[in-house]
Order: structure tokens, then sequence, then C-alpha cells
């Protein structure tokens, strides 16, 4: 071998060396070997209208979720009309950057237009016309993505704070075997496609409890449900990371899969009592809820820092447990805290800022993953 070759292969070893001492710098290659990572997109996102942030995603993220794009009142908005050309849109986008995609939501007591549940009088239609206005939606959205959409959050929010069933027009009117339908409806159309129930705040005990005891239920009775949605809208206070660690194992013990599909930390003061995620919430805008209109303080950008690696060490502890982490939206500037429970507030509740720019939040999960 002559000495240039020799010195080639010497710099090639050094360089090899050089690469794997240095830490990743996307999320998705830091997590590549526990879980996905993922985020909810809107429209200009997956359109890539706002090039900035479809570049960030497209460098971040292995997962993708729609905001509100799959949600009924957008895309069937009417008994004989659908409107799919934006979800069309949001799963080529996904398929293109070889991503895994969820479909978010196909039943829930929100987002759904007066027509599903009433006649043509307004009264409460009976239990079979909304079985079948139910089977019909499903089998429509689920089976046009039908080996594309690989996970759908199949019922969305469905308990009280207390663990019992919320009694929404779903409930009312079929009873609460429309749970085990909508599972059994989204199976028919897509035996591949992950199912999952998605709800907020089951770190807290009594709800926690109530939705294990809906999962066991439902498994009992062969209904396929693969996965379970904890929605990890979290505050810088709230709640403790045991309260996470139990709730993860807790989902976990029951064998099936567990992801965070909501994750967010909102670093404001609570307009709210009780912790949540209820979108039908609407507090007055006041300068006392919105201290920080002109940018994030350093210590509280730290604070933010702090909170998140903590998080993620705790997810990392459940690697093989969890599947995926997914945040609620890609920088601050869309962030759906910005306008709930207050309109108009300035929230700072992602890892990358309102221009796209990594937070030293950013770096401190990616320094967990090390």
């Amino acid at each position: 071998m002559s000495i240039a070759a020799i010195a080639l292969n010497l710099l090639l070893l050094a360089l090899s060396f050089w690469a794997a001492e240095q830490p990743p710098s996307t999320l998705k290659d830091a997590f590549k070997a526990s879980f996905l990572i993922g985020a909810a997109l809107n429209p200009a996102e997956f359109t890539e209208r706002n090039v900035r942030e479809a570049a960030l995603v497209k460098a971040q993220f292995d997962s993708i979720s729609p905001e509100n794009v799959l949600k009924w009142e957008m895309v069937h908005p009417q008994p004989d009309r659908y409107n799919f050309d934006l979800p069309d849109k949001y799963a080529a986008f996904g398929e293109k950057n070889h991503m895994f995609i969820v479909g978010h939501t196909l039943v829930w007591h929100q987002q759904t237009p007066r027509w599903v549940f009433e006649d043509a009088k307004g009264n409460p239609v009976d239990r079979e016309t909304l079985l079948k206005r139910m089977r019909e939606h499903i089998q429509t959205v689920v089976g046009r993505y039908k080996g594309r959409v690989n996970g759908w959050d199949v019922v969305n929010e469905a308990l009280n704070e207390d663990g019992t069933l919320r009694q929404t027009p779903w409930l009312k009117i079929i009873g609460e075997d429309y749970i085990a339908k909508a599972f059994e409806f989204a199976h028919e159309a897509d035996p591949t496609a992950e199912l999952q129930y998605n709800e907020y705040s089951l770190e807290n005990e009594a709800k926690r409890q109530g939705a294990i005891e809906l999962i066991k239920k439902l498994r009992a009775q062969g209904v396929p449900i693969t996965g379970v949605g904890l929605q990890g809208h979290y505050r810088i206070d709230w709640p403790s990371t045991d309260q996470v660690d139990a709730t993860i194992a807790a989902f976990a013990q029951l064998g099936v899969k567990v992801m965070i599909t909501e994750l967010d930390v909102d670093v404001l003061p609570p307009a709210l009592q009780h912790h949540g995620a209820d979108i039908s919430a609407n507090v007055e805008l006041q300068s006392q809820l919105n201290p920080y209109s002109n940018g994030l303080p350093d210590s509280v950008q730290q604070t933010l820092a702090e909170r998140y690696a903590a998080l993620f060490a705790l997810f990392l502890k459940h690697r093989g447990e969890l599947t995926r982490v997914t945040f609620w939206g890609v920088t601050d500037a869309s962030s759906w805290l910005n306008n709930w429970p207050v309109r108009g507030r300035t929230n700072y509740p992602l890892l990358f800022d309102r221009e796209g720019g990594p937070k030293p939040a950013f770096d401190a999960v990616i320094k967990a993953a090390r």
C-alpha cells in the first residue's frame, strides 16, 4: 500500500471517530433507537407554504399528526360531503418524507357537527341511526387511507375527571358500547392500522383508574385497541415526574402500546383552577395572565429546559413501552396554547422559538438522549 493510501485510510479512520463522538443534531436521530418523535402539523406546514417550518419538520421528526384536518367538522362537515383535499396533502407529505402517519381523530364530542346527532327537525337521532353514521364516517375516512395512515386516535377524551364516562351525545344516544363500536369499525376499515384511545390528565389518579378499567373492559371483550395516548399537556409544575412515571407504567402493564401524543409545557400563569385540555374553556385576557408578551426571561427558559430534560429522561426509562412522543405543534408561534384557554397570549411551550430556532429546551432534550 502506498504512503498516500495509508494516509487516506488514517484520515478516514480519524473522521469516523470524530463523527461517532459528535452528538446527534436532530430529535429523530437522537431517539431513533428508543421511540418515534412526532409533531402535530397545520396545513401551512404540510403543504409547505410555510417553507421554514416544513423544513424543520422534515429535519427533526419521523412521525406526524394533523392538528385539525381529520376532525369530523373539517373532513365531513355535511351528511353528503367530505373534504379530502387537505387530508390527502397531509398523508402525501408524510409518505414523501417516510414518516409514521397518525390520523386524529375519529370519534369525539368536540368539533363534530350537530347534524351527526340530530334528525331533520333537530331532535336527537336513535341509536341505530347514530351507529350507522359513525360506521359510514369511519369506513369512509379510514378506508380512504388504508395502508397509508399508520395509526388512528379512534376515540378522544371520553372520560370525566373522576374517571366516569363523559355524558356526550355518543354515550347518551348509543350507550357505553359506542367506544367498542368505534374501534370495531376502524379495524374493519384497516386491519393493519394501530388503534389508540387518546386522553388528557391521565396522570391524575381518579381519571387514570377510570381509563385503566375502560381499557381492561375493552380488551376483555376482544375489542381491537392497540394503544393508549397520554396527551401530555403539561405545566412547569404539573404533573410530577412520579405521576408521569406511574401513568406510563400502569398502561404498559395492560399490554397495550403507550405513547405521548400531544406534548407541550405551558409556562404561563394558570388561567383555570383545574388541569386539563378541554377546548371549550375560555378565559378573558388579563395582563397578569400574559406576563411574557415581550419575550421569555432567561430564568424561565432554563426552568423549561430542566423540565423537558426531566421528562425525556423519564421517557427514555420507558423505552420499549413508549412507542412515540409527539409534540403538539412545531414552534412556539404555531402552538394552540397562544389561544387556549385565553385568546391572544404569548406562550413558549415547545422546543423551537417563533423563528424556528432551537431553544435551550431543545439542547436539554438532545443532551438527555446521550
